[in-house]
């Protein structure tokens, strides 16, 4: 198991556990600290929604920074109980967990969420599968982060708002058109 650290925030510094499933690969220090920039420091009142949580840095990110509440959907088995161990070890009580399908929890909730976080595993489809989803989880301010191993230029009843690359990693802000 590997660790990396929440960059801002209450838990400022804290080192989480990463489980090392294969594929996984959380998102790097730059990019949080660029995606928080966007989103702003502070995200009180906000409600959160990591699918395909996997190491849960941008949910553990999300809460660190005072959302007040962040659900983070995790289908792995040992990706999900390292997320587990860094919620009871961060005392994390605004993350809800869910182990499930991260399309079919996209499917029946509602659009009540201010910021979803999109990083699905690469080559495997689930940006275009999840696409047509996306809006209907947005509160009407709500923005979709969304990362890639290749540039989204659109996303349906979307607008790319903003957009930047750190190595192989394309990543991107999108709100409701």
């Amino acid at each position: 198991m590997s660790r990396i650290r929440i960059v801002g925030g209450e838990w400022r510094s804290r080192l989480i556990d990463v489980s090392t499933v294969k594929g996984l690969r959380p998102t790097p220090d730059r990019v949080r600290e660029t995606l928080f920039n966007w989103l702003g420091q502070d995200l009180r009142g906000k409600s959160c929604l990591d699918l395909f949580a996997g190491s849960g840095a941008l949910g553990f990110e999300a809460a660190s920074r005072g959302a007040d509440k962040v659900t983070m959907v995790e289908q792995d088995a040992v990706a999900f109980a390292a997320l587990q161990g860094n919620a009871k070890t961060l005392q994390a009580a605004r993350v809800q967990l869910v182990r499930g399908d991260a399309l079919k929890f996209a499917r029946s909730a509602g659009p009540s969420h201010d910021v979803v976080f999109l990083d699905p595993p690469y080559r495997a489809g689930w940006v275009e599968q999840m696409a047509p989803l996306l809006p209907g989880l947005l509160t009407e301010d709500g923005v979709v982060y969304v990362e890639a191993e290749h540039e989204i230029e659109n996303i349906e009843r979307l607008t790319r708002v903003k957009q930047g690359r750190a190595g192989q990693v394309y990543y991107s802000l999108f709100a409701k058109a």
